[in-house]
């Protein structure tokens, strides 16, 4: 198991070194380059931008840049934001308690709503409720989140007058009653398409249990249905489903993203793309590299739980 863990640990540390190069040489080649910030402003030469551009170490080479940059984030030191020169750390922070409870409310619909659409799906299989699950999931899956984002607050917003459109909580108020109504419709819409992708998997896994040796044994000793499937079946249909959740922070991020946009919470996916759009290339790179490591460790994790509760990995 020891073994096993330095292992998995490598392979993460390898991932994120590279992720690290990829991303610094793409945000640092693009056109325009970290300095295109400064060159709108009225009455910049292009002295003051050598100028600025010696200060920032940008005139040395790439490797060299990325070598310092690395060093300094090893050291906690991210670098400043070029927007307001906080630290960046300290900016991700601001807006990370709100992508966490939007990805966290998010994850908590989506594994109880799928987890029981799936079971039901696979114990009434080719039932009106196994097609009609079908469908709903090809749909969701189809169609853009952010599409249903514009469309819920159509309905629920403009027409009905029951959810705010956006936005955290109400100015003034911030009672928990507050932040529940500006949080039911960003959740929603963000946990939709993994409702659509765990109803898809544990039918798959509930179909696959169901049929083995061993639960039909448990039916011919006389237990009943209910028993066998919460016994038998459930427990070991959820084995597969450990990895499929830290394959799933992925989406959730890029869900989060766009969500946030569209519903203007505040969290780090608006601040990416506000990041992107005032070229604050230290903030881009921080959420980088925030959100890789967020990635690795949530699959790390995952591959460890999944090592620890079934043994045929751990002897692997």
């Amino acid at each position: 198991m020891t073994r096993y863990i330095l292992n998995r640990l490598g392979q993460s540390l390898v991932l994120l070194v590279l992720v690290s190069m990829i991303g610094f040489a793409v945000l640092n080649l693009a056109p325009g380059g970290p300095l295109s910030q400064f060159a709108l402003t009225p009455g910049m030469t292009q002295a003051d931008l050598d100028r600025i551009s010696a200060q920032m170490g940008l005139d040395r080479p790439l490797i060299v840049q990325y070598a310092d940059w690395a060093w300094r984030l090893l050291r906690g030191d991210w670098g400043r934001s070029f927007r307001d020169s906080r630290p960046v750390l300290d900016v991700i922070g601001g807006h990370f308690g709100a992508t966490l409870l939007l990805m966290g409310t998010a994850t908590v619909i989506s594994v109880v709503v799928g987890t029981w659409v799936g079971i039901k799906g696979a114990t009434k299989r080719y039932s009106i409720f196994d097609y009609t699950a079908t469908v709903g999931a090809m749909v969701a899956l189809s169609i853009p989140t952010f599409w249903f984002g514009l469309v819920a607050i159509y309905i629920f917003s403009l027409k009905l007058g029951w959810l705010p459109a956006g936005n955290m909580y109400t100015i003034g108020d911030g009672s928990i009653l507050d932040y529940a109504k500006h949080l039911i419709m960003p959740a929603l819409v963000l946990a939709l398409v993994d409702v659509a992708v765990w109803s898809r998997y544990m039918r798959t896994a509930t179909l696959d249990v169901i049929n083995q040796d061993f639960v039909r044994t448990a039916r011919a000793k006389g237990m009943t249905p209910r028993r066998v499937l919460m016994k038998h079946v459930v427990g070991n249909a959820l084995l597969p489903m450990i990895t499929l959740a830290g394959l799933q922070v992925p989406t959730l991020l890029g869900g989060a993203l766009v969500t946030e946009t569209v519903f203007t919470w505040p969290g780090m996916g608006r601040l990416f793309l506000d990041s992107l759009g005032y070229q604050d290339y230290p903030v881009v790179m921080g959420l980088l590299m925030f959100s890789a490591i967020l990635v690795l460790l949530s699959n790390l994790a995952a591959d460890l739980l999944t090592a620890f509760v079934d043994p045929r990995i751990r002897l692997t």
